[in-house]
């Protein structure tokens, strides 16, 4: 297929880089799931990749979050992927499993969805000074739906996978790489060289010896693929609750999903909302 939102240079038969390329903030929509659908399809049945790299090409989005506009309709319409599962969630699944050996480097903007496919990616590297990682959802009174409480406690721990989710802020490179969100985070004009040697190195080792190491890996770190549907699950009926859409609402009137600075400080944004009437809690 031709890629609209993904620009994919293959720098050599082993190395690959893959730039979002969705502006004006990198939103995760259909579009971009169809195209990271073909990509990881491609991963699987390459015989040759070893190394692939993400990175975006919008200043200062990596992948912002999903695409609270796009219609639903045009994801329930695919076909079932491998997995079985819905689109976002078979891509995430399969890439985290693919061959090749994954790596996001990180600079900007990288929260929710976001943050749910670095989680996926084998490595993460981030600039310093511009990366911003975060789960906001429980802030808009959502749950997270593509993994992260899955993925994110396996990686930093219990205690700091939930001062994360619950806490709904934003983590620049820096706190995140002391957390283990990210493996490490360089001073911003040291990233790209830095990535690029690494995929380098790695690209140029036995593909063998390394899809037999990641595999041992995968079976030692990944979660059940069985985890994953019931957080989508919640994640929509989360969506759609009343107080959920009035706390949207207020962040789309603020300007979320544009070029803001609602978007550039959405954690911070989010602990600004009037929170509407709750119903309460049933017992137990």
């Amino acid at each position: 297929m031709t890629y609209e939102q993904l620009r994919v240079t293959r720098t050599s038969p082993a190395l690959w880089r893959v730039a979002f390329d969705a502006p004006p903030i990198n939103l995760i929509g259909p579009q971009l799931v169809i195209e990271l659908r073909e990509l990881v399809h491609e991963l699987e049945t390459d015989p040759y990749v070893s190394v692939v790299v993400f990175e975006s090409a919008i200043e200062d989005y990596f992948l912002a979050h999903w695409d609270i506009a796009a219609d639903p309709r045009v994801l329930a319409a695919l076909p079932v992927g491998p997995t079985g599962y819905s689109p976002w969630i078979d891509v995430l699944i399969r890439l985290s499993k693919v061959p090749a050996i994954t790596v996001s480097s990180i600079r900007g903007r990288t929260r929710g969805a976001g943050s749910e496919f670095v989680l996926a990616t084998d490595i993460r590297f981030a600039s310093r000074e511009k990366a911003v990682l975060g789960q906001f959802e429980v802030g808009v009174g959502a749950v997270p739906g593509g993994g992260t409480p899955s993925r994110l406690p396996r990686l930093i721990g219990r205690g700091r996978a939930l001062e994360i989710l619950v806490g709904a802020d934003d983590y620049d490179g820096e706190l995140a790489e002391r957390y283990g969100y990210v493996n490490r985070a360089l001073p911003d004009g040291e990233l790209d060289d830095f990535v690029t040697a690494f995929a380098e190195r790695v690209s140029r080792f036995d593909s063998r010896a390394l899809q037999e190491v990641k595999a041992f890996v995968d079976s030692a770190s990944l979660p059940p693929d069985e985890e994953f549907p019931p957080q989508i699950d919640a994640f929509r009926n989360s969506v759609g609750r009343p107080e959920t859409q009035q706390r949207i609402g207020q962040l789309v009137a603020r300007g979320l999903q544009q070029a803001s600075a609602t978007e550039s400080e959405l954690g911070a944004a989010v602990a600004e909302l009037d929170i509407p009437v709750q119903p309460p809690r049933g017992r137990a």
